[in-house]
C-alpha cells in the first residue's frame, strides 16, 4: 500500500505526521468530513495541507482507516509507518529512476537531436545546460529564446531567479504561454501527458496519441477516476520536472526551486477553486485529461449522465 502514498497522496510527509494531525483534530473535536466546509477554512497551513492529505491517505490506503481505529502498541505503529514509509519513497525512487532514462530517449527522437546529446543514464547535461531541457523547465514569465536570458538563469542573477513561484513551460501546450490568459493551455503539455499515461497506465499507452482502447481498469490504483487524475497529475508534474534538470538525486529543493512549493500550487490550482468559473475551469480540464488518457468511449466512467434529467426519467415522474 505505501508506493501509492508519493504517487497520489503526498509528495514528501511521513504517514505518521500525517495521522498524527488526523489524531489532533479528533482530539481537539475539530475534525471535519465536509469538504465544502474544509474549502471555507484558511488553507494555507502546513497543518491544513496536512489534514487534506490524511484524507487522501485513508481512501488510498485502507489499512490507515482501520489503523486509526484501533489500539496498538507503539513498536507495532513504529513497524507499520516504518513500512509505509518505505514503500513510498521506494515508488518514487523507482518511478525518477525510470523516468530518467525515458525522457532521455523521447527527447533524442526530435529532429534533429538535442546538442549535447541526453544521455539515460546520467543527469549531467540536462536541465539549464542543455537548450532540449532548458526550453521546457524555463519560467514562462522569460523568453528561453533570449540568450540574455539563457546566460542570466545560467548565472543566477537575480532578475532570472528559478523558483517554484512561476511555472515552468513544460506545463503548458507547445510551450506557449500567453500573460493576458495564463490558464489557456496550462496543464497541457505534450511530455506531461506522456509521463502520466508512463506512470500510471503503461510504456505502450505513452507512445499513443489517442488512447481510444483504453479503459479506467488500467490504472495502476482503485479509486474514482476524477481522484485519480487529480492526484495523480500534480505528482506527476513534479517527477517530469524532476527528469528533465540536472540534479542527480531528488531533493525537495533544487537551487532556489522548491519542488513542495511546486506541488502545493498545483494542489491549490486543481482543489481551491474561488469562483464557478475557475471550478467550470478545473473541471473542464479534468474532462480533458479524461479524454486524452481513457479515450472518447469511457465518458460515462468519470462524468455519468444525471439521468434524473433526461426523457426517460421525466416520463416516468408522470406516471
Amino acid at each position: 500500500e505505501g508506493r501509492v502514498i508519493r504517487r497520489l497522496v503526498c509528495l514528501t510527509e511521513r504517514v505518521e505526521d500525517l495521522i498524527t494531525e488526523f489524531d489532533r483534530r479528533v482530539t481537539l473535536g475539530i475534525e471535519l468530513d465536509d469538504d465544502a466546509t474544509l474549502l471555507m477554512l484558511t488553507y494555507s497551513t502546513r497543518d491544513d495541507r496536512r489534514y487534506r492529505s490524511y484524507k487522501k491517505l485513508a481512501t488510498w490506503c485502507p489499512s490507515v482507516r482501520k489503523l486509526v481505529h484501533s489500539v496498538v502498541e507503539d513498536s507495532e505503529l513504529s513497524c507499520i509507518y516504518s513500512k509505509l514509509n518505505k514503500g513510498a519513497d521506494g515508488a518514487r525512487a523507482d518511478d525518477t529512476t525510470r523516468l530518467k532514462v525515458t525522457i532521455a530517449s523521447w527527447l533524442m527522437q526530435a529532429t534533429p537531436p538535442p546538442n549535447p546529446v541526453i544521455h539515460g543514464q546520467s543527469k549531467m547535461g540536462r536541465g539549464f545546460n542543455n537548450d532540449a531541457t532548458g526550453r521546457l523547465i524555463c519560467p514562462v514569465d522569460y523568453d528561453w529564446s533570449d540568450p540574455v536570458v539563457q546566460q542570466g538563469i545560467r548565472d543566477y542573477h537575480p532578475d532570472y531567479r528559478v523558483t517554484a513561484h512561476s511555472w515552468p513551460a513544460f506545463l503548458y501546450r507547445d510551450e506557449r504561454y500567453d500573460p493576458l490568459n495564463p490558464t489557456d493551455g496550462l496543464f497541457k503539455g505534450k511530455l506531461l501527458l506522456k509521463t502520466f499515461k508512463y506512470i500510471f497506465t503503461s510504456p505502450t499507452s505513452a507512445e499513443l496519441d489517442d488512447q481510444e482502447q483504453t479503459s479506467p481498469a488500467m490504472l495502476s490504483t482503485q479509486g474514482p477516476p476524477k481522484q485519480r487524475r487529480t492526484d495523480g497529475e500534480r505528482r506527476t508534474r513534479c517527477d517530469l520536472r524532476f527528469a528533465l534538470s540536472s540534479t542527480g538525486s531528488w531533493r525537495i529543493v533544487d537551487d532556489e526551486f522548491n519542488h513542495q512549493e511546486f506541488y502545493d500550487n498545483i494542489v491549490d490550482f486543481l482543489e481551491l477553486a474561488a469562483t464557478s468559473d475557475a471550478v467550470k475551469e478545473v473541471e473542464d480540464l479534468l474532462l480533458w485529461w479524461n479524454r486524452k488518457v481513457f479515450g472518447r468511449k469511457h465518458a460515462s466512467v468519470y462524468r455519468p449522465q444525471r439521468t434524473e434529467q433526461l426523457s426517460v426519467a421525466r416520463c416516468s415522474s408522470r406516471r
